[in-house]
């Protein structure tokens, strides 16, 4: 073998090493990024997936602000309107004095009391307390409070018999509910 076609062969060998070398180093490196490529895709959708866990988490928190805001704003005046039942309840017991029998200084009394009753119950009705109708109707345990059972057989049975204590509603709350008497079986 002369010293051209050794150094052909040599080149030919070299050709084919240079040729596999590459294409193998080739795909090695597209494999590399592919899985470089499908590690950045769960990547971004765990971070998708904890996005929408917070956004979701935050409408939460918002909605629940909200609803405890207009519940707050809603029954603001409730604990002022509550002191004021017993005051309420005075006057009224004032005012059911026979006023026939009583001297004239009294019943100048009572008609100021009739008054300022007047403008306690004006203030209830603007801020809409209402009375809970109890005397005749049927028991409810959620408006009403048994304190008393009596038997009255002309009248059925679970119905309320005398109201001992009134109760109210703010709007659609009960803050005091009715102190009643129920007949009972």
């Amino acid at each position: 073998m002369d010293k051209d076609e050794k150094v052909n062969e040599l080149k030919e060998k070299l050709e084919e090493k240079t040729e596999k070398k590459p294409k193998e180093k080739h795909d090695k490196k597209l494999k590399q990024l592919e899985n470089e490529i499908e590690k950045i895709k769960e990547e971004l959708k765990e971070r998708d997936e904890k996005t929408l866990r917070v956004q979701a988490e935050f409408m939460n928190f918002k909605r629940r602000k909200e609803e405890e805001t207009s519940y707050m704003l809603k029954y603001a005046n409730e604990d002022i309107l509550k002191s004021l039942l017993p005051i309420v309840d005075n006057f009224e017991r004032a005012i059911n004095l026979d006023d026939n029998d009583l001297s004239d200084e009294v019943s100048k009394f009572l008609s100021g009391f009739k008054m300022i009753y007047t403008d306690i119950v004006g203030i209830f009705n603007a801020n809409e307390v209402k009375e809970i109708e109890a005397d005749g109707v049927e028991f409810n345990p959620t408006i009403h409070q048994a304190v008393l059972v009596e038997h009255d057989e002309t009248k059925p049975a679970n119905v309320v018999l005398e109201v001992l204590q009134k109760g109210y509603m703010y709007k659609d709350k009960v803050i005091r509910p009715a102190m009643v008497k129920v007949n009972g079986e």
